[in-house]
């Protein structure tokens, strides 16, 4: 299991940034514009069909935190927040051939040796009228299909152990670790690709309550609870 998916009531760990601002380097803003262009001009999106884009690669939040968790750990929490999308966007760019590592290294050396230089303009107008559509409507995981919950609200259920991956969609503390239904969601629910360790299938989704004390012992308050949205490839009966 990656450390980084396995972070919640573990001690010793250096205390967390509070840092209030949601953009700390103007750079932030434009990696972050990069991602939702991405998003907006990803192939599964039929709207994109007809937008003259170069862009013809499928791209999700979750390629995105695949992109950032499958660092090596000590990279992961090495980097800023935004540093892991640079290093995962720029990593997809050179995967997928739209830029060569020599060309990202000497636009990279270019822009050190001149940081006031300017940048790339855009100026496509059907390609900025289908990311502010899709910055409106969203691409929603839920899908229309017949599949039945296998639990119901009040059931005891274990969380599984899957093989480490990626990109995980479990939190790492609930591995092993038993609660009981709160909640059914209504309709089925896909993840955007199949992450090799259960979902991606469309299913069900639950609430699930857990002792906190179960979880983390006399680390927590007696008699306090957490509630967690998990997807059902996650759970299975009691053993």
């Amino acid at each position: 299991m990656k450390l980084q998916h396995y972070i919640g009531g573990l001690e010793g760990l250096e205390p967390s940034s509070f840092e209030k601002r949601v953009f700390v380097q103007p750079w932030e803003e434009r990696i972050f514009g990069i991602h939702v262009a991405m998003m907006g001009l990803s192939k599964h999106l039929e709207a994109v069909k007809t937008v003259p884009t170069q862009f013809k690669s499928f791209w999700t939040w979750g390629h995105l935190r695949k992109g950032a968790e499958g660092l090596n750990p000590f990279d992961y929490f090495k980097y800023r927040y935004y540093e892991k999308w640079l290093g995962g966007i720029s990593g997809f760019f050179v995967e997928s051939g739209y830029v060569s590592p020599e060309e990202l290294d000497a636009k990279t050396s270019a822009y050190l040796e001149s940081p006031a230089a300017p940048l790339p303009k855009g100026g496509e107008p059907a390609i900025d009228e289908q990311v502010m559509e899709y910055l409106r409507v969203g691409d929603s995981p839920k899908v229309e299909v017949a599949v039945q919950p296998k639990f119901k609200v009040g059931d005891v259920v274990t969380v599984k152990n899957p093989p480490p991956v990626e990109h995980c969609k479990l939190p790492g503390y609930l591995r092993t670790k038993q609660g009981v239904v709160d909640e059914v969601y209504e309709g089925v629910y896909n993840y955007y690709f199949p992450t090799g360790d259960g979902v991606g299938d469309p299913m069900p989704i639950y609430n699930v309550k857990f002792d906190s004390h179960d979880i983390w012992s006399n680390l927590t308050e007696p008699r306090t609870w957490i509630y967690v949205q998990i997807f059902e490839g996650y759970l299975e009966d009691p053993a």
